[in-house]
């Protein structure tokens, strides 16, 4: 069996936790727990015929004070940066922290959930900005923790690019 290191990283608030707790346990809490340091979670999931355990590293956010410790990302094969659609400076910040990650640790696969996907009616992310960053190179996906709306597919697609880069 295959074994995968993918992080979570974002700005605080942005619901990495929640994504995590979606994805492995199936459940939403609407009660805010602020991550401390990581907290390591794991799931196995068939990519084609292989079996992949992904070793789900949630890290603490990031704001002004506090910027995302590049060694706990030593070793990952993939990550997801979180940004929350109702929150415009999200997106700089997980520009920032994909930078330094590109270089620090060089192009590993990832993917940019537009998290929140349930109050798209609240949204202040600049279009002209996602496709600049499209233009980039940026994959994006929109989810919710809270409905579930395509938090698996979107573990399932970044399991299906680590896996890919490696054969």
């Amino acid at each position: 069996m295959l074994q995968k290191k993918i992080c979570l990283l974002g700005a605080f608030g942005v619901g990495k936790t929640s994504l995590v707790r979606r994805y492995v346990d199936t459940i939403f809490s609407d009660t805010y727990l602020t991550t401390v340091g990581v907290k390591i979670d794991k799931k196995v999931m068939a990519v084609g015929s292989e079996e992949v355990a992904l070793i789900i590293w949630d890290i603490a956010g990031e704001d002004a004070v506090a910027a995302v410790r590049v060694s706990y990302l030593r070793g990952a094969a993939g990550y997801l940066l979180v940004v929350d659609g109702t929150r415009p400076e999200t997106l700089e910040t997980a520009a920032s922290i994909q930078g330094r990650i590109t270089a620090e640790i060089g192009a590993v696969p990832f993917l940019a959930l537009l998290n929140k996907a349930d109050l798209v009616d609240d949204w202040a992310l600049p279009p002209e900005r996602i496709q600049a960053l499209e233009a980039e190179g940026w994959t994006f996906r929109r989810t919710s923790a809270k409905t579930g709306d395509s938090v698996e597919e979107s573990f399932a697609e970044l399991a299906t690019l680590v896996t890919a880069k490696q054969q």
